[in-house]
């Protein structure tokens, strides 16, 4: 299979945990891509049986596509553990090289390395590894910005966006942290959290791309 293959595929997978249903016009958006060829990809991949199309409405991934799909998503996630973990690279450059490295992996080596790590449950920014069958469980979905003041939380997720990434790291932001709202301003202003690090402020549009959950 193409890279380009995969990275449909993952998009599919990765838009279907919110809506079944993928239409092309959230592909070519996701993907950067034009609409005729989103047609293209997605008439090849419905002839190859990794999704089903329906004309005006959209894909929905077939068991075989979810498989795939959640198996490349699983080599990505691993590589980001071991260039975090090991190699102290930071989340949004773990991110960009694992790109490159989910593409060059097989089973036996994804095998080998997730024994290495100790086999590893979630990324290092939160989100959970698909298991072997290419599903992934325990996706958070509460955001951040959708607290009230006072409310305390834990920071499980946040979404793959480089400069996301690069900001939340630059405030001292870590997955699993604990954080109480401590003050909310107004018409979508920023947000202050209470933290064991001391009182750190994020911008709303950050908080959307946060998703938390008070469970142990």
């Amino acid at each position: 299979m193409t890279s380009g293959k995969e990275d449909y595929l993952k998009a599919i997978y990765l838009i279907s945990e919110s809506h079944d249903i993928v239409t092309n016009k959230e592909l070519s958006q996701t993907l950067q891509v034009s609409p005729p060829s989103v047609s293209e990809m997605i008439t090849k991949l419905h002839k190859q049986g990794y999704v089903d199309y329906t004309a005006y409405r959209g894909s929905k991934m077939t068991r075989k596509g979810r498989r795939e799909a959640g198996r490349l998503l699983r080599f990505h996630a691993l590589w980001e553990v071991f260039l975090v973990d090991y190699l102290h690279f930071s989340w949004s450059e773990a991110h960009e090289l694992a790109e490159g490295l989910e593409h060059q992996t097989n089973d036996i080596l994804s095998e080998k390395l997730d024994t290495f790590l100790q086999h590893p449950t979630h990324c290092p920014h939160g989100d959970p590894i698909p298991r072997k069958d290419g599903t992934r469980l325990g996706i958070t979905k509460e955001h951040l910005s959708d607290l009230e003041a006072g409310e305390t939380t834990h920071i499980r997720r946040i979404v793959e966006d480089y400069s996301l990434m690069d900001y939340l790291q630059g405030k001292g932001i870590d997955i699993d942290m604990k954080v109480t709202v401590k003050e909310k301003e107004p018409y979508e202003g920023p947000i202050l959290l209470e933290t064991e690090k001391g009182d750190i402020s994020l911008s709303y549009k950050a908080a959307q791309q946060i998703f938390v959950d008070d469970k142990k």
